[in-house]
């Protein structure tokens, strides 16, 4: 006997909830259908963190953090600093915000964002996005110079995209902040950055 529409409702609205290790970070997360990848880590954000540094001091911000495992993965380094996670989906900043108290960080907050929307000036020593491929170009542009505002000299911008738009990166990145560097490309995905 199948089960009933309305029971499999049900199960689809509860919380999804699974741990795991990420680059030898132990980490456990709650999630929900319509966030970004909520039954697994997707592969562009293990690539990202695998060549991702993130000194005991530093202040980072995670751009588009949907439940933060960037954004966690980084408090979790940062124990001297500190993490903001922005999002422009309310139920991913909810869903943000449980898991960082679930993992008992008190160096991270997930704050609603449209962008950088809700900061004002603050400056940050790193920061960090898992960049939609379907962003459009009006938003990267703006994803770029906001985060070249928010750093402080010599602060890094990283970024892991598809390999559809690794060219874009390089070339908005030496327009916007003079440099690029690629830290890695994969299958799939490329790892961009630039330094202010």
């Amino acid at each position: 006997m199948s089960p009933s529409p309305l029971k499999e409702a049900i199960a689809i609205r509860q919380s999804l909830k699974f741990k795991l290790e990420l680059q030898g970070v132990p980490l456990s997360f709650e999630t929900t259908y319509g966030i970004f990848s909520p039954k697994e880590i997707d592969q562009g954000t293990k690539l990202l963190l695998r060549y991702l540094d993130v000194d005991k001091n530093f202040n980072c911000v995670d751009l588009g953090c949907g439940y933060g495992p960037v954004g966690l993965w980084m408090a979790k380094k940062a124990t001297n600093g500190s993490v903001l996670m922005l999002d422009k989906d309310f139920v991913a900043i909810d869903y943000a915000n449980r898991n960082i108290t679930n993992n008992q960080l008190n160096n991270a907050n997930a704050v609603l964002s449209n962008g950088f929307s809700a900061l004002k000036d603050e400056k940050y020593d790193l920061i960090v996005s898992n960049i939609p491929a379907k962003v459009g170009n009006e938003m990267l542009y703006l994803f770029l110079y906001d985060a070249y505002y928010h750093l402080k000299p010599g602060g890094k911008f990283v970024v892991v995209t598809v390999n559809g738009l690794r060219h874009f990166c390089k070339r908005t990145f030496k327009e916007v902040f003079g440099n690029y560097k690629k830290e890695k490309q994969g299958s799939a995905y490329t790892i961009s950055s630039a330094t202010r």
